[in-house]
Order: structure tokens, then sequence, then C-alpha cells
């Protein structure tokens, strides 16, 4: 029982395994067909997007081959029309050059037989020389017999007749021209003044308008530039002065036309340089520090050249203007020591005439004044002087006095007149504006070597420190018209033999004196 129990169980299990595996089997087979199915549609939808893609693509290049061959044929037809053009343009170039050769032709025969009628003058020309010539000698030889002299002292006499005649003749013309330029005197005056201004001004600005400050080495610029030049940015910014950091070895360039302006940003970088500390807020304290000192150091300079020419009274603000004078030259001349030492030369020739030496040192004193702002407000600086003298309460003699200093005005008293007298003696001493004495002595004898070096000069004078030459002439040996010619002459020797700052003044003075005595 119990055997055939197990029997039937494993007889069960054997045919439920093989029922499974049968199921099993027709599962795989179906889903066998199933995937055999979609393959074969796959397969179908990509054979038929072949077939459309293969298609398109002969379209597509159907289309390509008969736009390329519009495209030949339309290039070839216009290469055509351009190989015709050319064609004509060179038929016609030949037609030109054909006819071209026969003109060419014709001009060379022409020619050829121009030079064999030009070899035929010539020969007759030649011919007619020596015949004119023959004549010219016969008539020579009859001239000299007839005269009795020779044909070199016949020559001698006529060139000195027509050289007195032609000197005479100059000497007139160069009055009349003289009396003409006088009366467009103001409009060449202005064009003269003019052009030496477009000369001077390169020197000028070279030698004036720059400031040179020594660096400890070359390092210190790359400190001074700073990263992307922010520190040079903020100096030129805070000082208004132009800092030019070049190849020059050691040294770094101030430019700029305010001197007071170039005097901050000089020492304002000489101080930083020391200090080490360079960078924009250190720049713009180290800046405002030294505009303090500056502007300190300018009062104390107006004070101190007041109190020792003894000229009180003086409003502040102007002698502010007198202290920016310190940092400002006129040809190599410090102008503040030049002020003082007018005002000092007027006090001693008031002195001397019995006048107010207060006010005229006060003249003095003041009289360059507008070269403190000249560089920065339109005018002269006597003009400019004047104006600002003028608005701080000066009296109407001192402005007058600053203004005519350089006879822009003409002198209505004599303080007037010292002004200019002891400008001039300021100026033109020797040794005053950057001139050796024996330079200055040189030019002095010079000048006159040249003038007593002519025929008929008494005597010549050289005056104004070499500015100007006198020169005396005897009114017997030397005519008025003679006078003009040897001013000129004496200016032409002095341009071609010296060299000299400015002009120089060339006077002739020619007088006849009728002297005779009374007696009892």
């Amino acid at each position: 029982m119990n055997g055939t129990y197990i029997l039937m169980l494993i007889l069960g299990a054997f045919l439920g395994f093989a029922g499974a595996q049968i199921l099993r089997e027709r599962f795989a087979r179906q889903k066998l067909h199933d995937t055999e199915e979609k393959a074969r549609m796959i397969i179908d939808t990509a054979n038929q997007k072949a077939d459309s893609l293969i298609k398109e693509a002969q379209l597509e290049a159907k289309d390509r081959l008969f736009k390329m061959k519009s495209d030949f044929d339309s290039e070839t037809a216009n290469t055509k029309n351009e190989l015709k053009a050319l064609e004509k343009r060179l038929i016609s170039k030949e037609e030109n050059i054909d006819k071209k050769r026969e003109q060419v032709e014709v001009q060379t025969s022409e020619n050829a037989k121009l030079e064999r009628e030009l070899q035929v003058r010539a020969a007759e020309i030649s011919a007619l020389e020596k015949k004119y010539q023959e004549i010219i000698n016969e008539q020579k030889n009859q001239l000299e017999v007839i005269s009795g002299l020779t044909s070199d002292a016949a020559k001698e006499l006529l060139m000195q007749s027509m050289e007195n005649e032609a000197r005479h003749d100059s000497a007139k013309t160069i009055k009349r021209i003289i009396a003409e330029a006088k009366e467009e005197a103001d409009k060449e005056a202005k064009k003269i003044i003019a052009t030496a201004i477009q000369r001077y001004a390169g020197d000028f600005v070279a030698e004036r308008t720059v400031s040179v400050v020594q660096l400890p080495d070359d390092e210190m610029k790359g400190r001074i530039i700073g990263r992307e030049g922010r520190n040079i940015r903020a100096l030129e910014a805070a000082t208004g002065i132009d800092l030019i950091i070049d190849d020059t070895p050691e040294a770094v360039i101030l430019s700029g036309f305010n001197p007071v302006r170039r005097e901050v940003a000089r020492l304002s970088l000489l101080r930083l340089i020391e200090d080490g500390r360079i960078h924009p807020a250190r720049i713009e304290d180290v800046v405002k520090k030294v505009e303090q000192d500056v502007e300190q150091t300018i009062k104390e300079a107006g004070n101190q050249a007041a109190f020792d020419l003894g000229v009180h009274g003086i409003s502040n603000e102007l002698l502010k203007y007198l202290g920016r004078l310190k940092f400002r030259t006129s040809y190599a001349q410090n102008v503040l020591q030049h002020s003082i030492e007018v005002g000092f030369l007027c006090g001693a020739m008031a002195a001397e005439l019995g006048l107010n030496v207060k006010l005229a040192k006060r003249m003095g004193l003041l009289h360059d004044i507008g070269k403190a702002i000249d560089h920065e407000v339109d005018g002269s600086h006597a003009e400019l002087g004047a104006r600002i003298a003028k608005k701080y309460g000066e009296s109407p003699k001192v402005v007058y006095s600053i203004a005519a200093h350089h006879e822009d005005l003409p002198p209505e008293t004599v303080y007037d007149v010292l002004v200019q007298a002891a400008d001039s003696l300021s100026g033109a001493r020797p040794g005053a504006r950057k001139e050796l004495l024996e330079n200055y002595i040189k030019r002095l004898e010079d000048l006159e070597g040249i003038a007593n070096s002519l025929k008929g000069v008494a005597n010549a004078y050289a005056i104004q420190a070499g500015r100007e030459l006198r020169v005396i002439v005897d009114g017997g040996k030397v005519s008025d018209d003679d006078a003009i010619l040897m001013s000129k002459d004496i200016v032409k020797k002095i341009e071609e033999t010296l060299t000299f700052p400015g002009q120089i003044r060339v006077t002739v003075i020619r007088e006849t004196r009728a002297v005779e005595y009374a007696n009892k």
C-alpha cells in the first residue's frame, strides 16, 4: 500500500514535470515565432527607408548635377564674352601702336632734317662771331689810341664810376625802402615777433618747463609707476604735473608750465622716494603736506623780500604772488632775486636824485609781479602785473610804473624811468643771466673791432651790455647815404662773425660841427 502510494506520487511528479516542460517548450516556440515576426517587420521597414533614401539621394544628385551644368555654362559664356572684349582691346591697342610708330618715324625724319639745318646755322653763327670779334678788336684798338688809356685802365675807371653811382642809388633806394617799411612797422613787427616766438618756443619749453628728479636706482622707476600705472596716475592727478619716465638712467622728468606745481611735484616725489612707501593714499597725503609747506615757503619768501627792502603795507595776497616768483626763472635768472635787485637799484638812484626812496623800492620790487601768473592768464606780464597791483590796493603811480617798465606805455614820471633803468641793469649785468665775464668782455671788444675796421669810423662804443653798438663817423669822409650803407655792412659782419643771443642794435651817428671863437 505504501509502495503503491509512493509510486503514484513519483508517477504524478514525473507527469507534472513533463507537462511543465511541454508548456515551456510551447511558450518558447510562441515567443520565437513572435520575435521572428518582429524581425521581419523591422527588416521590411528598414528596406523601405533605404529605398526612400536612395531615391532622394538620386534626385538630389540629379539636381546638383543640373545646377553645376548650368553654372558651368554660365561661366563659360561669361569667359567667352570677356575673351572677345579683351581681343577687341588688343586689336585696338595694336592699331594705336601702329599709328604711333608711324608718327615717331615722321618725327624722327623731321628731327634729322632740323639737326642738319641747325648744324648749317651753327657754322654761319661761328663765322659771324669770328667776324664781329675782329671788328670789336679793331674798334678797341682805335679807342685806346683816341683816349690814351689802356683797356684795363678804362675798365677800372668805368667800374669805379659805376660802383659810386650804384652805391649812391642803393642808398637812395634803402632810404625809400625804410620810409615805406615804417608805414608797415606795426604789421611787420608782429610778424617778426611771431616768428621769434615760434623759433624760440622749442628751446624755451625744453629748458624752462621741466624739472629732473634723481633716483637712487632704476628699480625705483617701477615703484613710482606702480601696478598698472596707478601710482604715477595718482601723482599726476594730485599735482597737475606730467611725469616722464623714459630711458634716462636713474632720473624722472617733471613737465609743466606752472613752476609752483612743478616744485610741489618735485618735493613730493623726493619725500616718497626717501620714505619708500609709494601708493595712491600715501601720495595724496604727501602732496597735501608738501603743498602746505610750499605755500608757507611762498609766504615767507614774499615777506622776506619786502622786509629786506624795507617796503611795508603790501597786501598779503600780493606778497603771495611775489613769493611765487621764487620758483620762476627768466633767462636762468631767478625772478624774485631779480625783483629785489631792481628794488635796491631803484632806491639807490632815487636817493641820489632826492626822490621818495620807499616808493621807488616798492615799484622796483613789484615790477615783475605779473610773471607769477603769466603762464596761466593771457596778456603780457607788465599788463597782468598792473592789473594785480591795482586789484590789491597799490597806488596809481605804482600800477603805472609796472605797466610801463617795458615801454609798453610811455613813462610819465621819473620813477617810471628809474624802474626801466634798474630792470635793464639787473638783467644785463655780466653774470646775471649765466654768461661768463670773459665771454661778455670778448663780445664787446669784437663788436667795437668790427666797427673800427671800416673806413671813416671815428669811434665805436658797445653799450647796453652788448645789446647796442653806437658808431660815430667822420662827417667829412662819410655822407648820409654812406652812413646807411655802413650800418648795413656792420650788421652783416656781426651776423657772420659773432654768436649772440637776441638782437644787437647798430646806430651810426654822423654830424657836421662848425666851431669858431670870438676874441676881443
